[in-house]
């Protein structure tokens, strides 16, 4: 199915019949008793949220180390973004559009609302108060155009190898200088879902003043106008080069649900 900096990402069929996503990790960074403690903390968070893609199963042994997921035939965001660019598929509507970006925002927003680590200090302490990897390939869409968030915790648990991440190969709009963070903070998940948020509202390439202009590459409604050029303030907030500038996640839905009116796409 896909392959990242973590490992390898595989469709499996179990005996009865179900799909599932096998995520394999090419080098984990912890050992078996704290991989199996950190895997259920995040799965109990996961399953909290059904904006979070829910982990159901997992395995260390010496030779190899994986979780299992939920399976999303849709695929990830990213897939459906590069399917209308390069392939010419079907572009996603506005409120599809604005449908998975709410359902996003509330799925970190969820995540940072976990307690914090007792010792901040302690970078061994699991952090389930942080995502890490928020980024548009780890974005799942559901057959409704909900979404739902993958991969949370993993940074925790696996080390980043070198692997040229197919879906980093396309600058980001606004230019080069825009790229996901790597950092494990909530600050670098607000930063990630504004680059989130630039690729759903632009093509490669594109400019601000071309957004600001309403030259989109899906067919945006008059009265839809507004709403685009908001989200994109949003996100220009999101990636704040002052970090204490950014706002929250919790601020950011708060955004999207007042402020937008989209309350009535989700569900």
């Amino acid at each position: 199915m896909g392959e990242s900096h973590l490992g390898m990402t595989e469709k499996v069929v179990l005996l009865k019949g179900k799909i599932c996503a096998l995520k394999r990790f090419r080098k984990v960074v912890v050992k078996k008793n704290e991989a199996g403690r950190r895997i259920e903390k995040f799965a109990r968070v996961s399953r909290d949220c059904k904006q979070l893609v829910p982990i159901t199963a997992y395995l260390y042994s010496k030779r190899i180390k994986f979780v299992v997921c939920d399976y999303y035939p849709m695929g990830s965001l990213a897939d459906l973004l590069a399917g209308a660019r390069d392939l010419g598929q079907t572009a996603l509507e506005w409120k599809q559009r604005l449908k998975i970006i709410l359902c996003t925002a509330r799925g970190i927003a969820f995540i940072h609302s976990q307690n914090p680590p007792k010792d901040q200090k302690n970078h061994k302490d699991t952090q389930l108060n942080v995502h890490g990897n928020v980024k548009a390939s780890n974005v799942m869409i559901n057959i409704d155009f909900t979404a739902c968030l993958s991969d949370y915790g993993f940074l925790q648990l696996a080390e980043r190898t070198e692997f040229f991440d197919t879906w980093q190969k396309i600058p980001p709009p606004l230019g080069d200088q825009y790229a996901y963070s790597e950092s494990l903070s909530q600050k670098n998940d607000v930063y990630n879902f504004g680059i989130i948020l630039l690729d759903i509202l632009g093509r490669q390439g594109m400019k601000k003043e071309e957004m600001e202009n309403g030259e989109f590459e899906f067919f945006v409604h008059e009265k839809e106008q507004k709403q685009v050029l908001n989200v994109l303030n949003i996100a220009l907030r999101c990636i704040d080069s002052d970090i204490e500038a950014r706002p929250t996640m919790e601020q950011i839905v708060i955004y999207l649900g007042d402020v937008l009116r989209v309350r009535n796409y989700s569900n």
